[in-house]
C-alpha cells in the first residue's frame, strides 16, 4: 500500500501510520507526534471518529458527558487516550443531519462549473449562497459573471463548503447538482430566503442579476484530509432533502458569542470536567441540540473537542439550563 502524506506546519504526517498509532498507544505515540508539530491536527481527527455511526448505534449512545480517569495528565500518551476515549463516546447528530445543518448555517462556498470559454475545463469561483427550506442552495448571479455564462450553457455544477476553512481536518461538503433558474412565481420566496442570509445584498435587485437554485443530485462529505481514518460518505437527493436541519444550531452564534465573551472560564471548567484534561482555555465554536464544539488549549497546543449535553436540548432556553447544570456539576466535582 502506498503511504499517503499530508503537509502540516513543521512536519510531514503519514496518514496510514497514524491509524496504527491509534491502535497502539503503549509506545507513547503522542510523544513521537507532538515533539515537532501542533497537537491540533491529530486530536481533531480523533474528535470526530464516530461520524459514520448508524442510526441504531447513535440512538443507543448515552447523552451524558462521562468523565474518564485522568491518571498522569502530564503524559502525552495519557492525554491522547483521554481525548480518544471521550470523543468516541461523545454523541453527535447523524451525519446527514449534520451535513444539512452545516450547509444551512453556511453562506459561502466554491462553485465549480464547466467553462464555456475554455472548452469545458472545470472553473471555480467563490460565491455567496443561502439554502431554502429543502436545503437547496440558492445563488444570486449576474449575467456578466463567467460562472453564470457557464451555468446557462451547462447546468451541471458543484458547490464545495468547508465548515472551517482554516482547519484542513474539519468537515468538507460537496453538493453536486444542476443549476436551474428560479421561476417568476418563486422569486419573492427565494429573494426573502437569500436576503435573510445576506441582508446587505442590495445588488440582487439590479437588472443583470437573477436567482438560480442548485437542485441536488448527490451530497458528499469528507472529514478533511483524514479520509483514511474518519471515512467519507454520500447521500442521495432524497436522503438529503428528507433530513432535518437541527433546530438548535440557529442559536450557535449568539450563544457562543455570549459564552466566549462573558463565561470563558465557565466553558473551560465544563470542558475540563467532561474530558478530565486540565485545559488552559476553551473557545466555544458552535452547538446543536446534542452538544457543542470547542477549540481547547492545553500546554501550548490547540485542538477541537465535542462536548455532549446531558440530554437533548429542546429550545434556546433549555440550552442555558443545560449549560448551567453542566457548570454546577463541574464546580461540585472540582471542590
Amino acid at each position: 500500500m502506498t503511504t499517503m502524506e499530508v503537509q502540516v506546519p513543521c512536519t510531514t504526517i503519514s496518514l496510514f501510520p497514524r491509524i496504527n498509532l491509534i491502535k497502539n498507544t503503549r509506545s507513547s505515540p503522542m510523544l513521537r507526534f507532538c515533539h515537532s508539530t501542533r497537537f491540533s491536527s491529530f486530536s481533531t481527527l480523533s474528535s470526530t471518529l464516530p461520524r459514520r455511526l448508524s442510526m441504531a448505534s447513535f440512538a443507543a449512545q448515552s447523552t451524558s458527558a462521562q468523565a474518564v480517569p485522568t491518571g498522569d495528565v502530564n503524559s502525552d500518551t495519557n492525554v491522547f487516550q483521554l481525548i480518544q476515549t471521550h470523543q468516541e463516546a461523545a454523541v453527535r447528530l447523524p451525519p446527514v443531519e449534520e451535513i444539512k445543518t452545516v450547509l444551512d448555517r453556511s453562506g459561502r462556498g466554491m462553485l465549480a462549473t464547466f467553462s464555456e470559454k475554455y472548452g469545458g475545463y472545470p472553473s471555480g469561483s467563490m460565491v455567496d449562497f443561502a439554502c431554502d427550506a429543502d436545503g437547496t442552495p440558492i445563488l444570486a448571479v449576474s449575467s456578466l459573471a463567467v460562472h453564470t455564462k457557464d451555468l446557462l450553457a451547462n447546468p451541471k455544477c458543484s458547490l464545495l463548503v468547508a465548515r472551517d476553512p482554516e482547519d484542513r481536518t474539519d468537515l468538507v461538503i460537496t453538493l453536486h447538482g444542476d443549476a436551474i433558474s428560479v421561476t417568476e412565481k418563486d422569486q419573492a420566496a427565494v429573494r426573502a430566503a437569500y436576503l435573510a442570509k445576506h441582508p446587505n445584498a442590495f445588488w440582487v435587485d439590479f437588472g443583470d442579476f437573477q436567482f438560480m437554485r442548485i437542485e441536488p443530485k448527490v451530497v458528499r462529505y469528507v472529514s478533511g484530509v483524514a479520509t483514511a481514518l474518519l471515512g467519507s460518505g454520500e447521500f442521495s437527493k432524497g436522503e438529503y432533502q428528507d433530513a432535518k436541519v437541527d433546530p438548535i444550531a440557529q442559536f450557535s452564534k449568539p450563544v457562543a458569542s455570549h459564552m466566549n465573551k462573558d463565561h470563558a472560564e465557565d466553558t473551560r471548567l465544563i470542558v475540563q470536567h467532561s474530558t478530565s484534561i486540565p485545559v488552559d482555555s476553551a473557545y466555544m465554536l458552535d452547538l446543536d441540540s446534542l452538544g457543542f464544539n470547542v477549540k481547547a488549549g492545553y500546554q501550548g497546543n490547540t485542538f477541537k473537542l465535542r462536548i455532549p449535553f446531558p440530554r437533548r436540548a429542546e429550545d434556546r432556553k433549555d440550552v442555558k439550563t443545560l449549560i448551567v447544570e453542566m457548570l454546577q456539576t463541574a464546580k461540585s466535582q472540582a471542590n
